[in-house]
């Protein structure tokens, strides 16, 4: 049976678990505190007949024990559970990166649903759903008082269904609701493309196809630019990124690092910790790397921009991250159902845990919430923006440039006002794009 390692926020499934650990012989075990356990499990063993006999309506004895054992994970952590043998399916699933829902990864805080980040291109997404978002009712009914994996079955549904979240958001007055159609959700791992002579590579999950979309999609945008001699650097764009597998994590890492730790975990053991390092190689060939994080870069996220930064291989950018410093295995159990259960804290090469401190950027950057504008206010403000010398009457003309020299200015001004309107649609990129432009006008000697 083939073990799961995650490094990403728990909460969007459920599930069971039995597993026994023999670490030697029990030569010296306290015969009080062995009673003691024996007699609670005599008290569970009480309470439950007593509800399968008593309980005003007739309950189902197996869901009644996959609730206590769901219970019993769900005490130790927000992101150990039980797993159903249908929430064990999907989770497959979603590691492979196609699944039915809407879009969002979700925590528990204070008996209210966390949205961790919603994920790119999905139907939350397209709702305007945002990280640190609360969810306090779905379809009307309270998710006060529920567990998590409770809260998120109330969210599933068909595909094509649709359902009413109501939210609470820092900076809005009152809770309001947002109305979602239920999809098939299509992970694209990774997006790329170029902004100038930058290369941008958008990662929204780590699951199966990260690695090969980052390594195919960096290539193709080389390419395109003419080959790595006309790329000033790389953009990784990690925000709302929730996480995912660990050895995706490790991979992204180690594709920009040459040598040096990446990441080591910790457990309750000594002798369960592990450590991973880089190996030779550098898919960037040493040039600038900026990572952008934000309060939805949880986990393998988290991974990727703290051993970056650590190596000082990258300059990390944005806001604080979620601060998920544990790493969940999923173990298999019978009946095809399975358990999550944190195993370990992982931390960065410096040595540290993020674990609910996250990781704090080099420079922090805010994202704006953009103010709309009425179509009148943005033909006014653009004609103030255009409006130069030349448009004066009578102005002269600069007879001091050829024409060629005259469409290298106008060509130069296209990428400023590209970059321009960037800065508008997404600012955090944009800052991060001009950082890269400064060290390519510095010359290698200063990276």
């Amino acid at each position: 049976m083939k073990k799961f390692v995650m490094a990403a926020i728990g909460g969007t499934l459920a599930g069971i678990v039995a597993t026994t650990q023999f670490a030697g012989p029990l030569l010296a075990q306290d015969s009080k505190s062995s009673n003691n356990v024996y007699e609670q499990l005599d008290l569970f063993g009480d309470i439950f007949e007593r509800i399968r006999a008593q309980y005003v309506e007739e309950v189902d004895e197996s869901e009644l024990i996959e609730a206590a054992i769901n219970g019993m994970l769900t005490s130790l952590d927000p992101h150990s559970s039980y797993l159903s043998p249908d929430d064990a399916a999907d989770m497959r699933v979603q590691t492979r990166g196609e699944f039915g829902g809407l879009g969002i990864e979700v925590t528990q805080e204070e008996g209210f649903v966390k949205v961790v980040s919603p994920i790119d291109g999905t139907p939350a997404d397209a709702a305007g759903m945002e990280a640190g978002d609360f969810i306090t009712h779905v379809d009307g009914e309270s998710v006060l008082g529920l567990t998590l994996d409770e809260a998120v079955e109330l969210m599933r549904g068909p595909v094509g269904s649709e359902i009413i979240i109501t939210v609470v958001r820092e900076g809005e007055a009152e809770p309001f609701d947002v109305s979602i159609i239920r999809d098939t959700i299509k992970l694209t791992a990774v997006r790329t493309r170029t902004e100038g002579d930058t290369v941008v590579l958008r990662v929204t999950t780590f699951n199966d196809q990260t690695m090969p979309n980052l390594e195919e999609g960096l290539a193709e945008q080389i390419e395109e630019l003419g080959g790595m001699d006309n790329v000033n650097g790389i953009v990784l764009d990690l925000r709302n990124n929730p996480g995912g597998l660990l050895t995706q994590a490790i991979r992204v890492s180690d594709a920009f690092l040459e040598k040096g730790e990446i990441v080591s975990t910790r457990g309750r053991n000594p002798q369960d910790g592990d450590r991973y390092n880089a190996t030779p190689g550098d898919l960037a060939d040493g040039k600038p790397i900026v990572v952008l994080i934000n309060g939805g870069s949880a986990s393998a996220s988290e991974i990727v921009a703290g051993a970056l930064q650590d190596h000082r291989r990258a300059i990390v950018v944005g806001t604080k991250s979620f601060g998920k410093g544990s790493v969940q295995t999923v173990m298999p159990l019978r009946g095809d159902g399975a358990m999550r259960l944190t195993t370990a804290r992982y931390y960065t090469p410096s040595g540290r845990s993020i674990q609910a401190l996250g990781v704090s950027p080099d420079i922090v950057v805010e994202q704006p919430r953009r103010k709309p504008e009425t179509e009148e206010e943005e033909e006014a403000s653009a004609a103030r923006r255009n409006r130069s010398e030349a448009d004066l009457r009578g102005s002269l003309d600069n007879d001091s440039l050829t024409e060629d020299e005259i469409k290298q200015i106008e060509a130069d001004r296209a990428k400023a006002e590209a970059a321009a309107k960037l800065r508008e649609e997404d600012y955090q990129l944009a800052y991060a794009i001009d950082i890269l432009k400064g060290l390519s006008k510095l010359g290698p000697d200063a990276q």
